[in-house]
């Protein structure tokens, strides 16, 4: 009797030992190597990100270089044209030949220089944006990535194994995202982007920019450019009265332009589409005076030429 007492006794130690250890938890070495895993993950994830970045500003720096080398080409088209100039003024200086034709064609050089310049303004201001992206980027990767819990058996630091964890000192703390700064377009820029809708005949958004250059910069080194290429625009599209006034707007506004011989040559053909032949000849004698000898004028003499049998 007392045997069977015992060995009951036993058995009952037993099952309470094994069900013991079925609720027991985990050890803190299988916790510890999940805590080890999880920051290597993490690790390697960061190490992608600098990989990343080092190769974007690799290339970044390459592209700033090709925009540096564009600048100063451009810087030195300039000096050559500026000496062209200088020596054709000294010419009429010292001879008193007329020399418009050639000047003309100085000037058209210098037009195209201009639209170079403002095309490679408007790479340099798309670098300057790629660049502010690149910090955005560089702020986000550099950050630092949220403490991990590093669970001790002694329980001084982490959470031990059997209590709770406390989630709110492993969470990242949210923080305000700063927006960028939004740089407002150059004229260069706005006049460059508006050349390039106007040459793949996006009329109305090339006259909505050549307007907003106007307006944004009316005193401008494109000003009269901007100006004809207005009539030009309607011109293409047919409102040849509309045409009529822009190119009269350079006429008026910016008598010292370049491009008041060619706004005239226009405007006497815009008045040709009209049915204004008499105005239309009227400009293109005035232009003759004004021009003798230019490109200009010589395109005028064959328009008039042209409405002879028309009267």
């Amino acid at each position: 009797m007392r045997a069977r007492t015992i060995l009951a006794s036993f058995g009952l130690l037993l099952a309470g030992a094994i069900v013991g250890t079925m609720l027991a938890p985990p050890a803190a070495d299988a916790v510890s190597r999940e805590i080890i895993e999880i920051q290597q993950s993490v690790n390697q994830i960061l190490q992608n990100q600098q990989d990343l970045r080092a190769d974007v500003d690799a290339k970044f720096a390459s592209m700033q270089t090709l925009v540096q080398q564009s600048v100063e080409s451009a810087g030195r088209l300039g000096q050559t044209i500026g000496t062209l100039q200088k020596a054709i003024q000294d010419a009429q200086a010292n001879s008193g030949a007329n020399n418009n034709t050639v000047t003309q064609q100085v000037q058209g050089v210098t037009d195209n220089m201009q639209d170079l310049q403002a095309r490679v303004a408007k790479l340099a201001q798309q670098m300057s944006d790629m660049q502010n992206i690149l910090q955005q980027i560089n702020a986000k990767v550099s950050a630092p990535p949220p403490a991990a819990v590093n669970p001790n058996p002694d329980g001084t630091q982490g959470t031990a194994p059997g209590a709770t964890p406390d989630t709110t000192a492993a969470q990242p703390q949210p923080t305000e995202s700063q927006p960028a700064r939004v740089q407002p377009i150059s004229g260069d820029t706005l006049y460059s982007n508006a050349i390039g809708d106007l040459g793949t005949h996006h009329y109305d958004l090339s006259h909505q920019e050549f307007r907003d250059y106007l307006k944004n910069f009316p005193d401008g080194p494109y000003a009269a450019n901007a100006q004809f290429y207005l009539g030009e625009i309607a011109y293409a599209q047919g409102e040849y009265s509309s045409a009529i006034d822009e190119y009269d707007r350079v006429i008026v506004h910016y008598p010292k332009s370049n491009k008041v011989a060619p706004a005239m040559l226009e405007k006497g053909r815009a008045l040709v589409q009209t049915h204004k032949t008499a105005n239309a000849e009227r400009e293109f004698r005035e232009l003759i005076r004004k021009f003798p000898g230019s490109t200009e004028a010589k395109k005028a003499a064959s328009e008039m030429r042209a409405l002879q049998p028309s009267r």
